[in-house]
């Protein structure tokens, strides 16, 4: 692999093929129709650019010109403010907020929970990882049944979190049958957009 260094004239992102974190910033990515060169990596393989540029040697990792980001929400609302149309995120203090403390719940419940479900080591683990994720969307459905998209009329930066995790539960184990109709009909409308189409790759393509 080049050496990013070599190449920044052009916005890089470093992304895992079927990691949830990567596919939430490369829905923000194709929502806003951003020009990135995006490298896709082996999680068991990273390469030797990455931890030069990242001390925690994850992905997403963002790199424009001299600037290094890493951590899904950082990346999300740098590239909101960047590329600021379509805007992702409310104009008032308030309504960020609380599009923020979503997003946490977001990160803390349901993507916690699919790496606790994918890392279980036995039968009885998984199955009680898939009880707990699945309670828990369940418990939100009255949630998604307010507004078009999540506590919104336009999508934003928590749809574009929560719509990675909808369209992985069917490889977990969770089909969406099992899912109230609020949030069947919220992944449908959401994996509909063209946007979240073009921003997936082969590997999540075959997740449905």
């Amino acid at each position: 692999m080049a050496l990013v260094a070599n190449r920044r004239s052009v916005m890089t992102l470093f992304s895992a093929p079927a990691c949830p974190r990567c596919h939430a910033v490369r829905v923000v990515l194709a929502e806003k129709d951003i020009t990135v060169d995006i490298t896709h990596i082996d999680p068991e393989s990273r390469p030797e650019d990455l931890s030069h540029l990242n001390p925690y040697n994850s992905v997403p990792t963002l790199v424009d010109r001299d600037l290094v980001l890493y951590g899904t929400q950082v990346i999300q609302e740098y590239l909101d403010e960047r590329f600021p149309h379509p805007p992702l995120m409310p104009v008032d203090p308030v309504s960020r907020a609380t599009a923020r403390l979503a997003l946490y719940r977001i990160e803390q419940d349901w993507y916690r929970g699919v790496e606790n479900l994918e890392a279980a080591t036995d039968k009885a683990a998984a199955n009680r990882a898939r009880k707990i994720l699945l309670e828990s969307l369940v418990s939100s459905s009255e949630i998604f049944a307010i507004k078009p998209y999540f506590l919104s009329d336009e999508f934003s930066l928590v749809d574009a979190a929560v719509a990675p995790v909808l369209w992985r539960l069917p490889t977990l184990g969770i089909p969406m049958d099992k899912l109230p109709k609020p949030v069947r009909d919220y992944g449908r409308r959401v994996f509909a957009r063209e946007a979240f189409q073009h921003s997936l790759t082969e590997a999540e393509k075959e997740m449905h």
